[in-house]
């Protein structure tokens, strides 16, 4: 691009002076565009692998069975209740909420919406299998590691999904919605009243489903009460330390 920036000053017949002038001009703006092609490059892959750790930290939570996050608690009551397999499932449940999103509100909606979408519930689904024929018996021990990697793995994807800025999860934008464009209230009372309606429905979903209240661990437990109230400062952590510096080349 420069070159050609180049031949077109000198056939305009450009003084010495403007040529320089002119040709750095142009270098600035071949910089600026690499800069901003690189930054988007970025941001994407960045997406990505957020969508792809999330998927597989949700997998460890499962085979933990200490409880998962409030909107899989209520995929996991769904799951227990419809005879259709998780990944598809989980496609179906986010574009329902989706055309709410887009009826109410598409400012939230972006690339990374779609990633989640469309790959989020397979990973999952794969993530879990392969755990629980890798470790079909767990003792309390193995149980708890799965928890850790499972909080740590999250935290990580989660501050790489933010800090892209490509968008937020269907179920992450309800919340948004309600509180910002709504008006209803502030965001942080919006998400835990959302929460524990997804909570509250998972496990009536998982009773009707014939399930035990035994079972209902493996749903609602510790691994909830993390994600709902904890995961915050570890999140803050990773975006300082990790997903800007990652971004921003620092």
């Amino acid at each position: 691009m420069i070159n050609l920036w180049t031949f077109i000053i000198e056939i305009a017949g450009f003084n010495d002076y403007n040529y320089k002038e002119i040709s750095m001009i142009c270098q600035f703006r071949v910089f600026m565009g690499g800069m901003f092609m690189e930054m988007r490059t970025k941001r994407i892959l960045m997406s990505i692998f957020g969508v792809l750790v999330c998927g597989i930290s949700v997998g460890f939570f499962k085979r933990a069975a200490f409880g998962v996050d409030p909107f899989q608690s209520l995929m996991s009551g769904l799951d227990a209740l419809l005879p259709i397999s998780f990944g598809t499932l989980y496609v179906i449940v986010n574009l329902l909420l989706l055309l709410f999103s887009f009826a109410a509100d598409r400012h939230y909606i972006g690339l990374a919406t779609f990633i989640n979408l469309f790959l989020l519930g397979y990973i999952v689904q794969f993530s879990y299998d392969f755990l629980l024929n890798c470790f079909p018996s767990l003792h309390l021990t193995g149980r708890v590691l799965c928890l850790v990697i499972g909080i740590v793995m999250l935290c990580l994807a989660s501050s790489f999904y933010f800090v892209a800025d490509l968008g937020v999860s269907t179920y992450d934008a309800v919340s948004l919605i309600i509180a910002n464009t709504w008006k209803v209230g502030k965001f942080r009372y919006c998400r835990i009243i959302s929460d524990v309606a997804c909570v509250l429905l998972g496990t009536v979903l998982y009773l009707l489903s014939g399930g035990n209240i035994a079972g209902l661990t493996a749903m609602i437990g510790i691994g909830t009460i993390i994600t709902a109230f904890f995961m915050g400062p570890l999140i803050e952590y990773f975006n300082v330390h990790v997903a800007r510096p990652f971004l921003y080349g620092r």
